[in-house]
């Protein structure tokens, strides 16, 4: 298939209309993280990824079913339900215009109730309802037990949020539209030690999310390359309330920076308890922090803390001025995280993919997921092509203020920016 061009941004109107008219935290156990490959901050990764040998699902009839997994329900469910809608603005937009060749795209709900027995099952379900390709999880644990199972079916999977290096290498037919881990954990260490001017940082991981185990570790090795210490690690687990022992093994080792690599839930409430025990350090974490919400559990101590994100409102991209305004006219206001943003991209690609397709098969579905190269999506543009699963794109450094200002965005980074 044919390698799609660079699209200038001032095309984006008319591309939008050529798109419409044809087309961070789950419960478990964390995986055994690996070491960040060598590369990864261009998105690829060394190994060869295995093939599924299953043939997937055909469409029949008219409808083209597409699945979506997001918690609907549970913790996570401000990232659900952001992403949630953002498909289906992209949906609605496609199907308006009469979807592919007299066809129309369904799309089929699953609730992963941020846990990732329930997002292994919900998948199930989908698979088993004949949907040609699976949209999600917002989650690293949840979306690594859905690939599991599209891969044992042969069913591509367009992960919205998953970050963790490991869920890519679960099969050649997983693939996501966020970065990697391994990338916001060098983005994250580069502001620390460069723009912060950090030197000595503690660690507080999360060690039931593969998410925040293996973002702690990326953290870790580029700051101590670039010349950093780390001069402690504590560790809690997903729904856990209370964090004083952690925080006073940590404020022992006078850290000067406090990298919190867990989900908003826990986050908001272990900075303001550091701030009670007299921990008068920066805060710095991972996209697991969007969420308004940690700014009523944070309160004022979480104002003036920075963390790496995928998409920010106040973007002036023309690709996020025209979501904003889908946005409004469909839900109101503006999308509270980023997920909306990275949902919205998850249903543009696989659409984007579908018109490429050579038949309407989950075989044909994810060959041309893999071919997709220099996508303008509203989180930055797009590029899959070889690149296993992970793409290349830009991250964004934002910084925690009152509300109203809320995540004010402070810097773009793009992977060639890094320190090798």
């Amino acid at each position: 298939m044919r390698a799609r061009r660079r699209i200038p941004a001032a095309l984006w109107a008319a591309l939008i209309a050529g798109v419409v008219s044809v087309g961070c935290s789950g419960s478990g156990e964390a995986q055994k993280p690996s070491e960040p490959s060598e590369g990864a901050t261009s998105g690829a990764s060394p190994a060869v990824r295995p093939q599924p040998t299953a043939e997937g699902n055909k469409a029949e009839g008219d409808t083209l079913k597409i699945g979506i997994v997001v918690p609907i329900n549970g913790d996570q469910k401000p990232w659900g339900d952001d992403a949630l809608n953002g498909a289906q603005i992209a949906l609605e937009d496609f199907n308006k215009q009469g979807g592919i060749a007299g066809k129309k795209v369904e799309l089929v709900i699953g609730d992963s109730g941020s846990n990732t027995e329930q997002a292994k099952s919900a998948a199930e379900k989908l698979i088993s309802d004949g949907v040609l390709g699976i949209i999600g999880d917002v989650t690293s644990s949840n979306t690594i037990q859905i690939a599991k199972s599209a891969f044992e079916k042969g069913v591509p999977v367009v992960s919205i949020g998953a970050t963790n290096d490991d869920v890519t290498k679960q099969g050649a037919n997983v693939f996501r539209v966020c970065y990697i881990d391994s990338f916001q954990g060098e983005v994250m260490a580069e502001f620390a030690y460069r723009d912060l001017g950090l030197r000595n940082v503690a660690l507080l991981t999360d060690r039931k999310q593969a998410y925040s185990v293996g973002l702690s570790n990326s953290f870790r090795k580029h700051f101590e390359q670039l010349g950093g210490k780390i001069v402690g690690e504590e560790f809690y687990e997903t729904k856990q309330t209370t964090f004083t022992g952690q925080l006073t093994n940590l404020k022992a080792k006078n850290p000067d920076g406090l990298f919190l690599s867990g989900y908003f839930p826990e986050v908001g409430p272990i900075v303001k308890s550091a701030k009670a025990a007299g921990l008068n350090v920066k805060f710095l974490g991972g996209d697991g922090w969007d969420s308004k919400e940690i700014l009523n559990s944070g309160g004022e101590a979480i104002v003036g803390g920075f963390f790496c994100n995928h998409y920010n409102n106040k973007d002036s991209r023309p690709q996020v001025q025209h979501f904003l305004k889908r946005w409004k006219e469909k839900v109101g206001g503006e999308p509270g995280t980023t997920m909306a943003a990275l949902g919205y991209d998850a249903m543009a690609v696989i659409l984007d993919a579908l018109k490429r397709c050579q038949s309407y098969d989950s075989k044909s579905l994810a060959a041309a997921i893999e071919e997709t190269e220099n996508f303008p999506g509203v989180t930055g543009d797009l590029t899959l092509k070889g690149q296993n699963g992970n793409p290349r794109k830009r991250a964004l450094v934002v910084e925690v203020r009152p509300l109203p200002d809320g995540f004010v965005m402070r810097k773009a980074i793009e992977p060639k920016d890094l320190s090798q």
